[in-house]
């Protein structure tokens, strides 16, 4: 009863990460939104930062999620599809 499952409960780690991300990426809708498909992104970060960062967003009147995807955004603009 204390054997592990051989089952993978998640996923396993891909050999070619970059070619596992591209893969990955799906089909933009018709309609043309960018925000019809949405992955969650999680990062760590200190109690500290985690308070400034929700300071700043509720002094900007924004959502710290809105925030921090255009903060992404504009140091990750969408790329003409050359390489970096």
């Amino acid at each position: 009863m204390t054997e592990r499952s051989s089952k993978r409960t998640f996923a396993a780690r891909p050999a070619d990460p970059d070619s596992w991300i591209k893969a990955s990426e799906p089909q933009r809708p018709r309609s043309g939104d960018p925000v019809a498909f949405t992955a969650r992104l999680t990062i760590d970060v200190t109690p500290d930062l985690r308070g400034r960062i929700k300071i700043a967003a509720f002094q900007r009147g924004q959502t710290v999620a809105d925030m921090l995807r255009a903060l992404l955004g504009r140091e990750y603009p969408e790329s003409d599809g050359g390489d970096q």
